[in-house]
């Protein structure tokens, strides 16, 4: 039996998906599992990771769990499964774990990544780290400006990113779950290219065969505008990490072929899965 949490987001309905296609039998933990509509060969608990009875219910009988970090879970996440007798977790942190930039360490989304990859590290479980860098389904928050026009609006024209396609995630997911070798590991998870978000959008226009420019907005335009719907902390992690980024090339890593025998997916092959949403 596998668990997977988060199964309704954008890497764990790829991960469901292909272990139940593998024929594995397959646990989603959801915190409103009436909302979604789910495989029949899905077992489902109701839950969270902050509940500690969902928790032993989800990880009853498990073999290996995909863990979506949520801020704090680690450690009753770690006891949980250690108690169930789990094998391995395959937790999906962030590229902004161990990133050589000092505003990215000292970023929100750097802090709690790390508090679950201790918290893991700290127990007897057989753990793997994903720690993608900027996702491409970031540009889904663009969605609303191409659908009324040809210009996007946001921060630093230049700063740059290596946007990976959700589905590879779930690849190197998948493959750390039912695969041996990969315990103990930590794989920085990029797409194949560095991008500026002025070069994402031209792809983005080219892609769908429209001209599509962007237009660089002041930070703090941006900041308040993000603030309505993201919190605070988040809204200033991300606007440090685009700053620290202009001028200077994203990482570029080739983890996702190490782990799924396949090269990252473009950013154009991403928008042409998800051009119905633009």
């Amino acid at each position: 039996m596998f668990l997977v949490t988060g199964a309704t987001g954008n890497v764990g309905r790829h991960v469901l998906t292909q272990l139940l296609t593998q024929g594995h039998k397959v646990r989603a933990l959801s915190r409103r599992p009436d909302k979604a509509a789910w495989p029949i060969e899905v077992e489902v608990v109701a839950g969270d990771l902050t509940d500690r009875t969902a928790l032993a219910a989800a990880l009853s009988g498990v073999e290996a769990a995909f863990l979506l970090a949520a801020p704090g879970c680690g450690p009753d996440f770690a006891a949980a499964a250690e108690s169930a007798g789990v094998g391995r977790v395959v937790l999906m942190s962030s590229g902004a774990v161990g990133d050589a930039s000092a505003e990215v360490r000292a970023s929100a989304i750097a802090a709690y990544h790390a508090e679950v990859e201790h918290a893991l590290q700290a127990s007897r479980l057989e753990w793997t780290f994903l720690r993608p860098g900027a996702f491409a389904a970031n540009s889904l928050g663009w969605a609303s400006q191409t659908k009324t026009g040809d210009v996007i609006r946001g921060a630093y024209a230049e700063a740059t990113s290596a946007p990976i396609h959700e589905a590879d995630i779930a690849d190197a997911a998948v493959a750390a779950l039912t695969r041996d070798g990969h315990g103990g590991q930590a794989y920085r998870l990029t797409g194949p290219d560095s991008l500026t978000n002025a070069e994402l959008a031209r792809i983005l226009g080219q892609t769908l065969g429209r001209p599509i420019a962007y237009q660089e907005l002041p930070p703090e335009q941006v900041r308040a505008a993000m603030t309505g719907h993201v919190p605070a902390p988040i809204v200033d992690s991300l606007l440090a990490i685009w700053a620290a980024s202009v001028g200077r090339p994203a990482e570029v890593t080739s983890d996702v072929e190490k782990v799924t025998g396949h090269p990252a997916r473009s950013f154009s092959a991403w928008v042409a899965d998800h051009a119905q949403d633009f």
